[in-house]
């Protein structure tokens, strides 16, 4: 199997939330960098849409502002998931979270959609969900919880706190200083 072949088998079971993708997403260290990949062109496809919703903002800082909120929403997935509701059996690194969180970010790709007239908002609220149901997968996979609503709880509370941030950080850049 190729590396191209490889990386779409598994960006096509990350949009589908099949946990197996996910558990080989963590126990692969080499996927990494299609992890990261897949963190850039989400990040590239939500600069797209947050600037068709919040005007001429440049794409690269929007770009930025997505990627800022992918790695604050990581972040605090980890701190959340693994340090203060960890599961009986959780065992999990920082890696194998990144790589799993990586690929939920899959769903983000079809932001791009928002530059369609008229569906800037639909098109951010459907991918930003997709993309929580993504990382609930993956952080169930991740920590090893046995429960999905564990995951839930972690995965809607690290969800809030980085897409208020996100939305605040791109008004703020979008709005001009007086």
């Amino acid at each position: 199997m190729t590396a191209s072949s490889l990386y779409i088998r598994r960006f096509v079971g990350a949009l589908t939330l099949d946990p197996s993708a996910y558990e080989e997403f963590e126990s692969d260290r080499g996927a990494i960098f299609q992890a990261l990949a897949t963190v850039l062109l989400a990040s590239l496809a939500e600069g797209l849409a947050l600037r068709a919703v919040l005007g001429p903002d440049s794409v690269v800082l929007m770009t930025a502002v997505a990627l800022i909120g992918w790695v604050a929403w990581a972040v605090l997935t980890f701190e959340v998931g693994a340090r203060i509701l960890p599961g009986a059996r959780t065992h999990s690194s920082v890696g194998e979270l990144m790589r799993t969180l990586g690929f939920a970010a899959a769903p983000g790709c079809v932001a791009f959609l928002a530059l369609v007239p008229g569906l800037p908002i639909p098109v951010l609220v459907f991918s930003r969900t997709w993309m929580l149901l993504a990382m609930i997968v993956a952080v169930r996979q991740a920590l090893d919880y046995t429960s999905t609503w564990r995951a839930v709880a972690v995965c809607a509370l690290a969800w809030l706190l980085t897409t208020a941030m996100i939305v605040a950080a791109a008004w703020f850049s979008a709005s001009p200083v007086s």
